[in-house]
């Protein structure tokens, strides 16, 4: 009886090591399996981020890898570096490349963790290279991003290293895909958009969808402020856009991110730089942002509108800037000589 009391004794033994190890290869299995499916969607993040920045990516003709302002080139890693943010008017025709409605320009220090935004009034008057002074709006129809670019590094003596352009129905789709964006209405207001459609706004903190936000970036009569108010207003967008942008529930919604991206968007910062920008300011957010103003003066010439900057105010902001992205050797170069007058306008 002991042989077989002792063979089922090993029987039972091997009946539980093999649950044990069955247990462990079933335990090993599933953290294989969620080890897979974790890198899966990390995978599958990464590539429709790149296939999003490949389609959007397209570099500033004429430029090779730097501003003619920098002695060498950035890399955003290590290095202060600028951003020029165009929103684009389109609705145009196929013969018109359209205005850029909206102008910022934002820099970036990666020791400070800060950033500055200065929005530049679309009626600026400024000498735009080999053409005239006018408008800096018109800069763009006259020679897309790379005449805006050109005639921002002229406006503010800075090297302009990265741009984005952003057109109007890219702008509602960005915001209705992160599910609107918070803003802190100044006054109460309504204004209507181009297809006649009127929208309300009450003073206090709204949540507007990509419709709202338009219409509430761009108005401008209404405003008591003018520009300034309007340029407050399209920080605020920006502000509550990058607070969205940083918020987990953002990776929930990559595909619709992604579409609007590649559909909407041009810049020509490539994927590798915009990660390396995510690794460096990983707590970055609307807190990070420091406003910056240009002051200047309403004034009609040959009966048409333009705002006049403010020459030490503009000269102020060169400096700010240019400290901000540590040009020590042109803190104290900034020219004064510059000067718009009317006989420079050409009718």
């Amino acid at each position: 009886m002991r042989p077989n009391t002792q063979h089922s004794m090993n029987r039972s033994h091997n009946h539980i090591m093999k649950k044990k190890k069955r247990r462990k290869r079933n335990i090993f299995l599933l953290l294989t399996l969620i080890f897979l499916s974790v890198i899966s969607i990390t995978g599958y993040f990464a590539l429709q981020t790149y296939v999003a920045a490949t389609n959007s990516y397209e570099v500033i003709d004429g430029r090779e890898e730097k501003s003619e302002l920098r002695e060498e080139p950035v890399f955003v890693s290590n290095d202060p570096f600028s951003v020029i943010i165009l929103g684009i008017e389109n609705y145009t025709d196929e013969n018109d490349r359209g205005r850029s409605d909206t102008i910022m320009v934002a820099t970036f220090n990666p020791e400070q963790q800060t950033m500055k935004l200065v929005s530049i009034p679309r009626d600026t008057l400024v000498n735009i290279p080999d053409y005239k002074s006018d408008k800096i709006n018109h800069s763009y129809s006259i020679g897309g991003k790379e005449k805006v670019i050109a005639t921002v590094e002229d406006f503010l003596e800075v090297p302009i290293d990265y741009y984005v352009t952003v057109n109007f129905q890219g702008f509602t789709n960005i915001i209705d895909t992160l599910g609107g964006v918070k803003v802190d209405v100044p006054f109460d207001f309504n204004d209507i958009n181009r297809d006649w459609e009127r929208f309300y706004f009450y003073e206090g903190v709204q949540t507007l969808n990509g419709d709202e936000a338009l219409v509430y970036a761009r108005m401008r009569k209404q405003d008591p402020r003018g520009d300034f108010g309007r340029n407050e207003r399209q920080r605020q967008i920006v502000a509550g856009v990058i607070d969205k942008i940083s918020s987990p529930s953002t990776f929930l919604k990559i595909d619709d991110i992604v579409e609007v991206i590649s559909d909407n968007i041009g810049t020509n910062m490539r994927m590798r730089e915009a990660l390396a920008f995510i690794k460096k300011y990983p707590d970055f957010n609307a807190s990070s942002i420091e406003q910056q103003e240009i002051k200047g003066y309403d004034e009609y010439i040959n009966n048409i509108y333009y705002f006049t900057p403010d020459k030490e105010s503009v000269n102020g902001l060169k400096q700010t800037l240019k400290e901000h992205l540590e040009l020590i050797e042109n803190t104290n170069e900034i020219d004064t000589s510059q000067e718009i007058t009317t006989n420079q306008i050409q009718s």
